[in-house]
């Protein structure tokens, strides 16, 4: 399958480095909106909607890890962009290993969260059957409950309503598609191949994808760090916005103010 044109959007001054943060399973990339403007104003943030999420296209499935990647890379491409740093979190962590790994010349500095080398096939054939045959929305609370600790939960019930939304809404066959990616993934091998440098984020209290699978990652890449935030579950940057978006500044800091040329164009 080649690449579909996705939704995407870049904030942040044109010639500064570009950061491009890749969303869930389910998610749009409004998940990210707690941290863009605080990364915005160092780096030029490239934000998207995987293929059959949000605003992007809906081909039908199944999808693989990558055409994915095939798609982040057409957008770098329209943008101008040899070279970026990226942040993924789950299906985008798993989008962004394998580019790193398949392109490596195209990442700079690289933060998985949340994530997973390789997850149980049959669990994610089941949610794609479950997608296209009742819909999205008949496992959105579900998924949810994944997302974000119960204590959370309680605390902010119109988060949890705007997340179960944000799911529901995924067309039933974009998200079917994602899943069977994931059905069909395994990137152990790919760890070995990622040379940028690597910060790994575990939630302490992640069922879908929990720290020793983010320790897996982290002992795989040569001289990734593994961090490990208290009170988050899946959706860490929902959860814990200030440490998360504190931890992504001072990993891409790390690499230098260094600017690339003029983005052609900043949103589709």
């Amino acid at each position: 399958m080649t690449a579909v044109p996705v939704s995407y959007r870049a904030e942040g001054a044109l010639d500064a480095p570009v950061l491009l943060l890749a969303n869930s399973l389910g998610a749009t990339r409004a998940m990210w909106d707690a941290q863009v403007p605080a990364l915005a104003e160092r780096f030029r943030v490239v934000t998207y909607d995987a293929r059959g999420h949000g605003a992007s296209p809906v081909p039908s499935g199944p999808y693989s890890i990558d055409d994915l990647v095939d798609d982040v890379v057409a957008v770098l491409d329209e943008l101008g962009v040899e070279r970026a740093h990226l942040a993924g979190l789950s299906l985008g962590g798993m989008t962004a290993m394998r580019l790193a790994a398949r392109e490596p010349d195209r990442v700079d500095r690289l933060a998985l969260l949340c994530t997973a080398v390789r997850l149980d096939a049959d669990t994610y054939a089941e949610r794609a059957r479950t997608a296209r045959t009742a819909g999205t929305a008949s496992f959105a609370a579900s998924v949810v409950s994944r997302w974000v600790t119960p204590g959370f939960a309680a605390e902010h019930p119109d988060v949890v309503a705007d997340l179960e939304a944000m799911v529901a809404a995924t067309p039933d066959e974009g998200y079917a598609g994602c899943a069977e990616a994931i059905a069909g993934m395994d990137l152990r091998d790919d760890l070995a191949a990622i040379a940028a440098p690597t910060l790994v984020i575990a939630g302490a209290d992640d069922p879908a994808t929990p720290p020793p699978l983010l320790r897996d990652i982290a002992d795989g890449i040569a001289g990734a760090r593994l961090l490990t935030v208290d009170s988050a579950a899946h959706l860490a940057p929902v959860e814990q916005p200030g440490r998360i978006t504190a931890a992504l500044l001072a990993h891409f800091d790390a690499a230098g103010p260094g600017r690339t040329d003029p983005a052609a164009g900043g949103s589709r």
